[in-house]
């Protein structure tokens, strides 16, 4: 079975960046992503914008801490993942997100401060093993496809 996702969008706001106790960061965005489709009863184009929340873990939220801001134009690589919760006034929620493996800062070098290179998140669960070498633009940043174990962080204790 595949569960696999590619957006190309904008940030429609700063990211959102939590830290836990042992160091390990996770960042939520929102990601536009927009389409023209063809109405052909008017024989006119229609742009349709759609939101996506996309969650992001570990180098991948520091690099997003650092680097993406609202604007900014991004490609994400990850899974679809629904989420249930209970809200404040006791209601049943759900939600759908992606959860990213990979992320690429799209756009021109001179549209922002981010460094040209690739971030390599290593295969250690904790945070501070990330490392920025040089590589051609756009810059890339991946993820290790581990994600936290049920001993440490489980999703549904995200902070958001």
């Amino acid at each position: 079975m595949i569960n696999k996702v590619i957006l190309v969008g904008n940030v429609g706001q700063d990211p959102d960046v939590r830290s836990f106790d042992g160091g390990v960061k996770v960042a939520r965005l929102r990601v536009a992503t927009t389409e023209r489709i063809y109405d052909q009863s008017t024989k006119t184009y229609k742009d349709h914008t759609e939101w996506h929340t996309v969650t992001l873990w570990r180098g991948l939220a520091d690099v997003a801490d650092r680097f993406v801001r609202k604007g900014s134009q991004i490609y994400i690589e990850g899974k679809i993942r629904s989420r249930e919760w209970t809200d404040k006034d006791n209601i049943k929620r759900t939600g759908i997100e992606i959860l990213a493996d990979e992320m690429k800062l799209l756009g021109r070098k001179s549209e922002s401060a981010t460094p040209i290179g690739q971030y390599s998140g290593g295969g250690n669960m904790g945070a501070g093993n990330s490392s920025v070498t040089p590589a051609p633009h756009p810059t890339s940043y991946s993820e290790p496809v581990t994600q936290p174990s049920s001993t440490s962080i489980e999703e549904d204790d995200l902070p958001f």
